[in-house]
């Protein structure tokens, strides 16, 4: 019992220090860009984000993240829209409430900077997406004595991958949405 014990304890002791740091909501956000008639970007975002990631500061590469993203509060400021984007032609939210992320690998890509390779779920289709990360910044102190990181993940996707395929073509040749989606997922954390 006894050697037991001292196989667990050093066991848990060789395993990387790994803290755990929960997304916070308020201070965090899931953009999107996309053409719009091949003349302009349209930007939205969703406003409820959640997740946590897992890793040691020394070395972020042997960390995870995984987050979730309430389709149905999507906002790009025009109500309509946003009921459009809701709808079966886009997201249908109603059968795919959430959109979500799961990392798989975590690399090195310079000074300050990660290459996140992992499972993105849009409408029930689980796609491999690789998100440039800048970050994470060094844990600073918050005025109620906990810890707080931030980071800046973008990815580019085709939409049509996840089954995301409305579409009009515009009388003067074009298309109404372009394919190629820029997001950006800005993320404050707090130490759990």
């Amino acid at each position: 019992m006894k050697r037991s014990v001292f196989l667990l304890t050093a066991v848990c002791l060789a395993l990387p220090a790994q803290d755990i740091w929960q997304i916070d909501t308020a201070h965090s956000a899931a953009q999107f860009a996309v053409r719009h008639m091949m003349v302009s970007t349209v930007r939205g975002h969703f406003g409820k984000i959640r997740g946590t990631a897992k890793f040691d500061m020394a070395d972020p590469t042997k960390g995870s993240v995984e987050a979730e993203v309430d389709v149905t509060s999507i906002d790009t400021r025009e109500p309509k829209r946003d009921a459009h984007l809701r709808n079966a032609d886009f997201f249908d939210a109603e059968k795919h409430p959430k959109m979500n992320f799961v990392s798989k690998r975590i690399e090195p890509a310079g000074h300050g900077k990660l290459k996140m390779t992992g499972d993105l779920t849009i409408r029930g289709v689980t796609k491999p997406v690789v998100f440039d990360v800048e970050g994470p910044s060094n844990p600073i102190s918050d005025p109620r004595g906990g810890q707080r990181i931030g980071a800046q993940a973008t990815a580019k996707i085709n939409r049509q991958d996840f089954g995301v395929n409305w579409n009009r073509a515009l009388d003067a040749g074009g298309l109404a949405v372009g394919n190629e989606v820029t997001i950006t997922i800005d993320l404050e954390m707090t130490k759990r």
